[in-house]
């Protein structure tokens, strides 16, 4: 395989993307060159009345996800904001409240497209197709999403200040039945179900006429079964 290999850790100490090499994250840690996204100069302070879901916001130095919001006008006092956060390093979730207009830092969470290419040992090697540098993520870093990982399958890497802190699998992967007990004659009706292995190892359950081969859509989201292919 063509390209540069690299290790990436997310879980603990996280790891930077190297030509060559790979080195975890020290107190001051390295930053990435990164490809020149814009000449101009963003601005990254906006109020807490523009939260919404998928806002990507800095609070004590950390990138966290906006899951839920609510603006609230008491009857007495000021007005506020009550969300619900994920943190991208760790991936707590807290609740936190901001007084509504004060200013929010944006944090500068982007994405760059990776193809999955195969599995080395407990590595997911990920490539590159512009440039074919590799990035290689291991099996806690990926967690419980290598069931929809599939070779050739592109999937999105996200970057804060020259570190990987996620990645994102499709929200619809097209998967083939493996192992699942035989369908029923006629029986195309919804209602029954049955649990079906998948050829990334997943487990879902499926229609009673869902058959061995057949290829099927799953919500990567909430790991349910859509529809046949």
């Amino acid at each position: 395989m063509a390209g540069t290999a690299t290790t990436v850790n997310l879980s603990s100490a996280p790891y930077l993307l190297r030509h060559s090499s790979f080195t975890t994250l020290s107190s001051k840690p390295s930053v990435l060159p990164m490809r020149p996204r814009s000449k101009f100069p963003r601005i990254y302070a906006f109020s807490s009345n523009d939260i919404k879901v998928g806002s990507n916001i800095e609070v004590d130095g950390a990138p966290w996800r906006v899951l839920e919001f609510l603006h609230v006008k008491p009857g007495k006092g000021a007005a506020f904001v009550r969300t619900k956060l994920r943190n991208y390093m760790s991936g707590t979730t807290v609740e936190r409240t901001f007084r509504a207009g004060i200013t929010v830092e944006e944090a500068d969470v982007f994405k760059e497209t990776k193809q999955f290419t195969y599995k080395d040992g407990s590595m997911f090697v990920f490539m590159d197709l512009t440039t074919f540098e590799e990035v290689r993520l291991n099996e806690t870093d990926v967690g419980d999403k290598k069931k929809w990982l599939k070779e050739g399958m592109d999937c999105n890497l996200l970057f804060w200040k020259g570190k990987i802190i996620d990645f994102e699998v499709p929200i619809t992967v097209q998967l083939t039945v493996v192992d699942v007990d035989p369908g029923l004659k006629g029986d195309t009706a919804s209602g029954g179900s049955k649990p079906a292995t998948l050829d990334t190892g997943a487990v879902v359950n499926v229609p009673l006429f869902v058959n061995i081969g057949d290829e099927i859509l799953v919500d990567t989201r909430t790991g349910q079964y859509m529809t046949r292919a």
